[in-house]
């Protein structure tokens, strides 16, 4: 794993949005893996200033999204494919039909993860995956215990993923019980991949991922055996990691 450093958030989203351009001039037609939540918003704030300022065009690009809601329709606001148009896809000429999120119609919907398998497979795999971590080591919503070997899928919220989130509903209740999700093994035959931490709230996950063993009970720590990992990273974020003395990361 390759550790890029950076003071601040903001820091942390401009290197990451350059990251995402350089892979779009290289391959107009680059598949990228995008994901939601607080942590990519920047970064879609800066690709967005860049499309406007540099004409990076995403016309050939395709995007498909880490995971969804189950129980929201799209147009709800709370819904990822509402957030997606709202910080990302109304402001980039990247067209509606190459850009791609998982939906379930429901938890009894096995179908649904099938489908967005041979969508991802016929796209010819992701080129590039964006993650953010959550706070229990979650990469996309695949939970602590999660199989490596998992596939897209249903899968249940632990209680703090949804706590988390609480934050963006009315209350609690409002929060969905289940997610449909990109599946760990899916997420690792991404050909490069680049996470994203950033606050002192990140700061323990990010210590235990470089400092643990291999372990489902860490989603993230798979990311250890990937070829082509890119971490960026702020001090708040670093804060434990740099204070333990003697530890090794690159």
């Amino acid at each position: 794993m390759k550790l890029i450093e950076v003071q601040n958030y903001e820091e942390m989203s401009k290197v990451a949005a350059k990251t995402i351009i350089e892979q779009v001039h290289t391959k107009p037609n680059s598949v990228l893996g995008l994901a939601t939540g607080g942590t990519p918003i920047g970064t879609y704030q800066h690709l967005i200033k860049d499309f406007t300022q540099n004409n990076t065009s995403f016309e050939k690009a395709i995007s498909v999204n880490l995971d969804e809601y189950i129980g929201l329709e799209k147009d709800n606001p709370q819904s990822y494919n509402y957030y997606m148009k709202e910080q990302l896809f109304n402001h980039i000429n990247i067209p509606e039909n190459q850009t791609y999120l998982p939906f379930a119609k429901s938890i009894d919907d096995e179908e649904a993860g099938r489908n967005y398998e041979k969508l991802i497979e016929s796209l010819g795999g992701i080129d590039m995956q964006i993650l953010g971590i959550g706070e229990n080591g979650h990469i996309g919503f695949n939970e602590p215990g999660t199989s490596f070997s998992s596939t897209t899928g249903i899968v249940k919220l632990t209680d703090s993923t949804r706590e988390a989130n609480a934050r963006y509903f009315t209350k609690m209740e409002d929060v969905p019980t289940h997610a449909i999700s990109m599946g760990i093994s899916t997420i690792m035959k991404s050909r490069k991949i680049v996470l994203l931490v950033s606050g002192v709230k990140k700061a323990p996950v990010l210590n235990e991922l470089f400092q643990a063993a291999v372990k489902e009970d860490l989603p993230a720590s798979i990311l250890k055996e990937h070829p082509d990992v890119t971490i960026i990273a702020d001090q708040e974020a670093l804060s434990i990691l740099k204070e333990n003395k003697g530890s090794v990361y690159s």
